[in-house]
């Protein structure tokens, strides 16, 4: 018989890949225009859009908010903190662009913002557990 307790320790390990890599392509996008993304410019335009005051500062923090955070979750270096970042990233994505367009992904809707949020939410609260950086280091989680 499995003994899953032997498992709690290693159980954010696959929400943090898959939150890491999610908001580091995402980043990646967002900072130097890779996969299809619009860089720094097009971000920076997407938030002026928005009415962001001082819109360079807002999408410079977007955008680095997703790429450090992603790298942040991945290697569960000062996680929680990235992660509370890329909460309130989520849940102004909701607010201001998807809210309006109903639940589902497909039609812009707020499906994935909101998991991304819950995702976030959970690794700000929990921590990263054994495999992470800040464990490696400090012995410890950040």
């Amino acid at each position: 018989m499995m003994n899953w307790n032997k498992c709690k320790d290693y159980g954010l390990l696959p929400l943090r890949l898959a939150l890491g890599i999610v908001f580091l392509m995402h980043g990646l996008q967002k900072v130097f225009g890779l996969f299809g993304g619009p860089g720094l410019d097009g971000t920076i335009n997407f938030v002026s859009s928005l009415g962001f005051p001082v819109p360079a500062l807002f999408g410079i923090l977007l955008a680095f908010v997703e790429l450090l955070g992603g790298l942040s979750i991945l290697l569960g270096f000062f996680a929680r903190y990235f992660s509370l970042l890329i909460a309130v990233d989520m849940l102004l994505a909701f607010l201001l662009v998807h809210s309006k367009n109903g639940f589902f992904v497909g039609n812009n809707g707020y499906e994935l913002v909101f998991t991304l949020f819950l995702g976030a939410l959970t690794i700000v609260m929990l921590g990263t557990k054994k495999w992470s950086l800040d464990k490696t280091l400090f012995n410890k989680e950040f």
